[in-house]
């Protein structure tokens, strides 16, 4: 699909077939990539043996993976996209530049009551399955919590109390917030609530997210390096920046005495 719309004319426009995360300075590109490698057959690490990370991180499928992506990126983007993230994803989406975009669920709202793309003009979809038939998502978002040196403890709890009631959830999801909330989303009416409400609860039921690690930032930096830097810059093969990305994550898991 994006290949047939790569630079395709379109009422005197050229179109380009996806918007994809590319970003480098955060988190961009890993979650984008990332989205792919789940459903290639891409692990962390070992199911029984902890930070075991050889013949997982790197195995067949996720080189194919991390192919496919640069694949879609090479022939399916439009120039200049070597740095983008969820807001230009939006902008190229919302201005007919791209026919279709990779963005997370809380996105869709936006997209929904736009004059331009909204009122069923757009459509929502889960992300496919790979090779093999698994299908997964990558998780985004942050879970709330309090600190446990705050200077209102009970009052932030009493938000987070406040805000998990039903009816507040549900006036949440009708304003165009995402609910979690198992009352609200397993309730009959949840699934025609909205044009993209089944798929945000088919994507939900699929959900992997990156290292739960309190090194997570060292270990997201060095995602970002090494998928930017085949992906976009084209160095190396995705064997070799896979393998690279062990021997970073080795080395600190090992500064924190794991290995």
């Amino acid at each position: 699909m994006a290949e047939f719309f790569q630079g395709r004319d379109i009422d005197g426009k050229t179109v380009y077939g996806a918007s994809i995360y590319t970003e480098r300075g955060s988190e961009g590109i890993t979650m984008g990539v990332m989205d792919v490698l789940y459903s290639f057959g891409f692990k962390y690490d070992n199911p029984d043996k902890p930070y075991d990370m050889e013949g997982f991180v790197n195995s067949p499928g996720a080189v194919e993976g991390l192919e496919f992506y640069k694949a879609l990126y090479d022939c399916c983007t439009a120039p200049g996209t070597s740095n983008t993230y969820m807001g230009e994803g939006i902008d190229a989406y919302k201005s007919g530049q791209v026919a279709m975009q990779m963005n997370f669920a809380f996105t869709w709202p936006g997209f929904e009551v736009d004059p331009n793309v909204g009122g069923g003009k757009t459509g929502y979809l889960v992300n496919p399955a790979g090779p093999g038939g698994e299908r997964f998502a990558q998780l985004g978002g942050q879970g709330i919590s309090v600190v446990a040196n705050s200077d209102n403890v009970d009052g932030a709890l009493a938000y987070i109390k406040w805000f998990a009631q039903k009816d507040v959830q549900d006036k949440w999801w009708s304003l165009g917030g995402f609910s979690t909330l198992r009352s609200v989303v397993e309730d009959p009416g949840f699934a025609t609530s909205q044009p993209y409400a089944q798929t945000y609860l088919d994507s939900m039921a699929i959900v992997k997210d990156f290292w739960a690690e309190p090194s997570y930032a060292s270990l997201l930096q060095a995602s970002q390096a090494r998928f930017h830097d085949y992906v976009v810059a084209g160095n190396g093969t995705a064997k070799e920046a896979l393998d690279g990305l062990i021997a970073d994550w080795t080395e600190v898991f090992t500064d924190e005495g794991k290995l």
